[in-house]
């Protein structure tokens, strides 16, 4: 469900409002809520961090954080799935991870919802591949297939089971295809 405020808010107003689940966004100076993730949406999300952890995390590449609210460039908006690099993950003096993230994701991972507008997502994933982000995918679990956005690249779109999905630069040994993303709906 979207619940747009009755009176515009500012970034600041934004964020002193309480957390709710499903969480609300700040985008080009508009207030909305995410919708509730279903079935597909939640297999795909738990199965990508769960992958993308056992490969980059261990190795202290990467870490992929499900539902990461990140703070950047007048936004703030809560991806289905934001990869930081090992290095920009923001740390607390004590070398623990902070609470607040105020960077661009390095990699931004978006599941189209039934509800949702493909043109507001993909606006998100530019407006972080603006701000540093090196690559966003777009997974439409309904038409099953990938919108592959770069950073100084075309888009592409994938759709065929054995298309190996593009990765950003430091996790280029993770090897996935578009087959492989939509079999884990398979129980």
């Amino acid at each position: 469900m979207v619940q747009t405020p009755t009176k515009p808010i500012s970034l600041t107003e934004f964020l002193a409002l309480p957390e709710i689940k499903p969480a609300r966004e700040y985008f080009n100076d508009h207030c909305s809520q995410k919708p509730i993730p279903q079935g597909e949406h939640s297999t795909i999300q738990g199965e990508l961090v769960s992958v993308i952890n056992a490969s980059l995390k261990l190795r202290r590449i990467a870490r992929a954080y499900p539902e990461l609210r990140c703070t950047f460039a007048g936004s703030s908006i809560v991806p289905d799935v934001s990869v930081f690099r090992w290095e920009r993950i923001p740390r607390k003096p004590d070398g623990t991870v902070a609470n607040a993230f105020a960077i661009a994701p390095d990699w931004v991972i978006e599941i189209l919802s039934p509800e949702q507008r493909q043109t507001r997502v993909t606006a998100k994933i530019l407006n972080c591949l603006n701000h540093g982000c090196e690559l966003g995918w777009l997974i439409d679990p309904s038409e099953r297939s990938v919108l592959v956005y770069f950073s100084k690249l075309p888009t592409v779109l994938l759709s065929q089971k054995t298309e190996r999905l593009p990765m950003p630069s430091f996790a280029e040994d993770l090897g996935l295809t578009v087959g492989e993303i939509f079999d884990w709906l398979l129980v």
